[in-house]
């Protein structure tokens, strides 16, 4: 696109005018996502791998994480990721194979997270209600 006219401001520039002052960049507060539930994050910290996926050598303790459902009936959607709620902690190893790997099926990886949700989610459940539970100097009697 050729501009046959030069350019021309509307309104002239201050001839000795100042530049603006520069303002500290402010931080606003993370949005905080629907579904977002710090105790299910927690209960999983310290577990085991949960998943233990055929022919997938479980990874070290310390590399268990909590593995969000990959699937539209627990919440899970394009760009969005399924609640807290529906978590099982799983080591890196079996992680990576049930949201990048190809061994498995789709509908083989959903029948091994659901049967680890069902054994994890009771005592996730009795977990978090025991950290809940008031301690025996605050009940009163």
């Amino acid at each position: 696109m050729k501009r046959t006219t030069p350019l021309h401001r509307k309104t002239p520039l201050r001839a000795n005018g100042k530049p603006m002052r520069r303002s500290q960049m402010r931080r606003g507060r993370p949005k905080k996502r629907p579904g977002h539930d710090p105790k299910m994050l927690a209960a999983c910290r310290g577990q085991g791998c949960w998943l233990i996926l055929p022919g997938v050598k479980c990874a070290h303790r310390s590399t268990v994480v909590p593995c969000h459902a990959n699937w539209g009936e627990f919440g899970k959607g394009m760009g969005l990721k399924a609640a807290d709620k529906f978590t099982v902690p799983g080591c890196a190893n079996c992680h990576r194979e049930l949201d990048q790997g190809r061994r498995f099926t789709n509908e083989e990886k959903y029948e091994f997270w659901t049967s680890a949700y069902r054994a994890w989610a009771p005592y996730r459940d009795m977990k978090t209600l025991a950290q809940d539970a008031p301690e025996l100097e605050d009940v009163p009697l």
